[in-house]
């Protein structure tokens, strides 16, 4: 079985320093093949890791490398291993091939839920593209550099009772319990994040990084990977129309960019 897109699996720009920001979430295309398949809502894209390059827009300026996924995580969530195992033991996540949005509405309007064969045509089609790019460019940056960084970067909703009670913090650093970066960096990070009052700080909290962190990282040959999930409503308008509010961005880019000169500073050392 095959699946059919028009869309390339990524986009990518080649930096020059020894940092890959990989966002794997940002992607809204979904063919139209499948699109028919949804119901009104989930066309929206709802769970959309919304306007992350605009936040990020700093990233060529410190030429740091961008991998941009371009499909929509309902199509296949490039942040979940390909055997689609559970990450949070006992909590509820959504899978490879989700068939229901965050607020639990199913995706799919007749019910027809994607099988093994067409999961793993989605697989090949935009999941291991992905990936091999971004393992390729993690090769070529330790190639040049020794010491390297991989930055995932991430987003959602401030307000998710299926995944947390409450209301999330603001910035939600991960690294995979301590096994993804060293220690001295996370702390580094953890430093910055908090320095602003304003924004509420977990490192390794809910969020501790998913697959690309947990798979990539290798502090001990060189390789420090960090998540950072942030909540849009530090950044953007929540519910449709999803709008950049570049008043309220203006208050956190700062800060982010901060994180990602800090790692700079730290693999270049």
């Amino acid at each position: 079985m095959s699946f059919e897109t028009t869309e390339p699996a990524f986009r990518f720009r080649q930096g020059t320093r020894p940092l890959l920001i990989s966002m794997p979430h940002v992607g809204t295309h979904v063919p139209p093949a499948l699109a028919a398949r949804f119901t009104e809502e989930a066309r929206h894209v709802p769970d959309t890791d919304w306007h992350l390059e605009r936040l990020y827009d700093f990233a060529d300026e410190l030429g740091a490398s961008v991998l941009v996924a371009t499909h929509s995580r309902y199509v296949v969530d490039l942040n979940r291993p390909p055997d689609n195992q559970n990450l949070y033991p006992g909590q509820d996540t959504t899978g490879l091939c989700p068939v229901d949005t965050f607020d639990k509405t199913p995706l799919y309007a007749a019910g027809d839920l994607p099988g093994e064969a067409e999961i793993a045509a989605r697989v090949d089609a935009i999941w291991r593209p992905y990936h091999r790019q971004l393992q390729a460019e993690l090769d070529r940056l330790k190639a040049a550099h020794g010491t390297i960084a991989l930055w995932d970067a991430h987003s959602i909703r401030s307000v998710l009772p299926r995944f947390f009670e409450g209301r999330l913090t603001d910035l939600n650093l991960g690294s995979a319990d301590g096994a993804s970066c060293d220690p001295a960096l996370a702390a580094a990070l953890l430093g910055i994040a908090t320095s602003n009052p304003a924004y509420t700080v977990a490192l390794n909290g809910r969020f501790k990084g998913g697959h690309i962190t947990r798979q990539y990282g290798n502090p001990a040959a060189g390789v420090h990977a960090v998540q950072l999930e942030m909540t849009q409503a530090s950044y953007m308008q929540e519910k449709l129309p999803f709008d950049y509010l570049p008043e309220v961005a203006a208050g956190v880019q700062p800060q982010v960019r901060r994180m990602i000169e800090a790692v700079l500073d730290f693999v270049e050392q």
